[in-house]
């Protein structure tokens, strides 16, 4: 049972991760690769601070990771974790097509 717990504990970081609109932004932002923190802030109209304060919690969801080149730290998307969002989001998306079915269905009979 210990075992699961991480797992669980990490799950639970992702999706709080993403839960955030200014997170997803940043994530959006770092989908075509490595981005530095100035144009983190750009994208996302946040300050530098608010950014790095985002990053931390993105990191330590393993969603996000860093190196330094010169005198910038860059970051890019690790898109591994998202797997866990995706599984679970993806069920509802079965839900609402079987729904949007079957109301089609009824339209086209009346």
């Amino acid at each position: 049972m210990s075992g699961a717990m991480p797992r669980l504990h990490a799950a639970a970081d992702v999706f709080r991760a993403v839960a955030d609109a200014n997170r997803r932004t940043l994530l959006d932002a770092m989908v075509s690769g490595e981005t530095a923190v100035g144009q983190l802030a750009k994208a996302s109209g946040l300050s530098y601070s608010a950014v790095s304060q985002h990053l931390a919690i993105l990191r330590e969801a393993g969603l996000v990771e860093s190196r330094r080149k010169g005198r910038h730290q860059l970051y890019r998307l690790e898109p591994g974790p998202l797997s866990e969002v995706h599984a679970w989001a993806g069920r509802y998306e079965r839900f609402w097509r079987n729904r949007l079915g079957r109301l089609k269905r009824l339209v086209e009979a009346t």
